[in-house]
């Protein structure tokens, strides 16, 4: 839709669209030298839901240059940031960006000065590259309430899927503390979820799902190296946990009525994991 001679626009039911639809629709009307007005309406019967009255609180806000930036990241903040920088929120590697282009690049260009070259080398670059998929059924984001700066949100959220270990993990939340004060539920469930995806990439498991009766954990391609060591640990542990058929999935039988439970639990299953690939 392109009127260039129209300064007005009604969005009925604006609570039904989303922030970047409604940031959109606004921009068609007003050109140059000619303001534009937008009016938001929304049904005074129905009540509004606490997400749409931020997607309209946010709209009302975004009148300066550069808004575009800020939309993103308060669309992040309203929805969650998702799978942390994994496939599920940034794409395949050609949608990723330069900077994760550029890192893939230098460690094949590192591989083949090695003398690492063909598929075996792919297989090791990529080895504990992958990005993990962890669902336990809790908000996992760093509050605007808590950091204020949208800026600063945006370069801890990329601090944060350069942590490596739980020393790292320990300093990054230290620093929290000392900077913007205690850490709040969503951000301490963020921590324990990097720290998580390091032990799903060191037992070689790509997607946890975790609810209050236990957990189903798949393998990264498919694939088990420790097999052995895994039928043993099923044969010592029966009706607790079991290899799927159907889907080849690792389903654990438990009892976790909360999800700090399910935070314990899920590390502690990782862990035995981790301990029976170094033990094959």
């Amino acid at each position: 839709i392109d009127i260039p001679n129209s300064n007005t626009i009604v969005i009925h039911r604006a609570e039904m669209f989303g922030l970047a639809q409604l940031y959109q629709l606004r921009g068609r009307i007003g050109r140059s030298k000619l303001r534009g007005y937008a009016y938001l309406t929304f049904d005074p019967q129905k009540k509004l839901t606490k997400t749409a009255e931020q997607r309209l609180s946010v709209l009302e806000q975004l009148n300066t240059l550069g808004a575009g930036f800020q939309l993103a990241s308060h669309d992040m903040d309203i929805r969650g940031a998702g799978n942390l920088l994994g496939e599920e929120q940034s794409g395949h590697i050609k949608e990723v960006g330069v900077e994760l282009y550029h890192q893939m690049l230098e460690e094949a260009v590192a591989a083949v000065r090695e003398g690492r070259t063909g598929d075996k080398a792919v297989e090791e670059i990529t080895e504990h590259k992958f990005t993990p998929h962890i669902e336990l059924g809790m908000p996992v984001l760093i509050p605007e309430g808590y950091v204020k700066d949208i800026n600063v949100r945006l370069q801890l959220y990329r601090r944060l899927s350069d942590l490596v270990d739980d020393e790292e993990i320990d300093s990054f939340a230290a620093e929290l503390i000392d900077r913007f004060g205690d850490l709040p539920d969503e951000v301490q469930n963020l921590l324990d979820i990097v720290s998580i995806k390091q032990l799903c990439r060191e037992a070689g498991i790509a997607k946890v799902e975790a609810g209050p009766k236990g957990a189903v954990l798949s393998f990264h391609n498919d694939e088990c190296s420790y097999v052995g060591a895994l039928v043993n640990y099923m044969a010592e542990n029966p009706g607790t946990v079991k290899l799927r058929q159907k889907d080849q999935k690792l389903v654990f039988t438990r009892i976790w009525p909360e999800s700090r439970h399910r935070v314990k639990g899920v590390r502690m299953i990782l862990k035995t994991l981790c301990d029976l690939k170094s033990s094959k």
